[in-house]
């Protein structure tokens, strides 16, 4: 009789299950990617956005060092930019992050560079990022555009006074390449300037023309290591008018989680080829004219 009673409900158990195995599998591969990929890479940015109403500040600094000597005797080139900003997501896939420059800058005996030394507040940034889609167990590719305007009050390279108007523009790509071990990021990425110089009111326009890439592997449950590679080329005009040198950089990156709304990321480049059409450096063996030889990036950051 007990056997009789309980065969009913262990069909029915049977059958609940059955329909609903395919509604789990069904969700466990829409389930997104646990790893943030935005701050994750170096020079290379990610695709991910923060959640509805979620705040972060940051901290991003990029150092620049070495470039051509001018003449005899010692020479040094240094520069630090930190960007303070804070980023606030008004929706899944949108981030705004308004931000302030500043700018540290040291040069002396450098070609084409005054020698000066100084400090100073140098303007401010708005960063507009959306992504077009998360990554799944199903698709593990991810897809975002970004747009950075931005006005500064000094030229990055020279150091001298000027009205600086930037679209710092990137495509940006990335993918989850094994299930919680690796992931890769691409960026293609167009920045045209315009500046007008304080003084004599001259007018310079330039751009460039980037790719980099960058793979990184989960060492631990918190950190995070891969190499990065860039291609830069430098052009005259906003619109790629004239082309005036390339180079390559390749360096480490370095990601640490800081409890579960922090992190740290830390990526160098070095310049390994280039070419400077300038005819006065064009048997050199690097483009030291329109970018530094060593790049540093340190960026800190906590949302809430």
């Amino acid at each position: 009789m007990h056997v009789l009673e309980l065969a009913p409900v262990r069909i029915a158990a049977i059958v609940l299950v059955g329909l609903c195995a395919p509604a789990y599998a069904e969700d466990k591969s829409s389930e997104q990617d646990k790893v943030d990929t935005e701050n994750l890479f170096g020079f290379t940015e990610g695709t991910d956005t923060g959640k509805k109403g979620e705040q972060e500040v940051i901290l991003d600094t990029i150092g620049r060092f070495s470039k051509r000597r001018a003449g005899p005797g010692g020479s040094s080139y240094t520069t630090f930019q930190p960007l303070l900003s804070y980023q606030y997501d008004p929706t899944d896939n949108f981030t705004i992050e308004p931000g302030l420059f500043f700018d540290t800058h040291d040069a002396r005996n450098v070609a084409g560079v005054p020698d000066k030394s100084f400090g100073t507040f140098n303007g401010g940034s708005l960063e507009l990022k959306y992504q077009f889609q998360k990554r799944t167990n199903d698709s593990p590719f991810s897809f975002a555009v970004q747009a950075e305007p931005f006005y500064e009050r000094v030229q990055p390279i020279e150091g001298q006074g000027a009205d600086i108007f930037n679209m710092d523009t990137r495509l940006i790509a990335d993918a989850r390449l094994i299930p919680d071990k690796l992931w890769a990021g691409v960026n293609l990425i167009y920045d045209p300037s315009v500046a007008r110089l304080r003084g004599s009111g001259e007018v310079d326009r330039s751009s460039t023309l980037s790719v980099s890439g960058t793979l990184m592997m989960r060492i631990t449950d918190k950190l995070f290591f891969g190499p990065e590679a860039r291609y830069m080329r430098a052009y005259d005009g906003a619109f790629l008018n004239r082309f005036e040198g390339h180079a390559v950089f390749l360096g480490p990156v370095l990601n640490y989680q800081v409890e579960d709304k922090g992190f740290l990321t830390l990526a160098y480049s070095t310049q390994v080829f280039g070419h400077d059409r300038d005819p006065d450096f064009t048997d050199h063996a690097f483009d030291l004219t329109h970018f530094a030889r060593h790049n540093l990036r340190i960026r800190f950051g906590a949302s809430f």
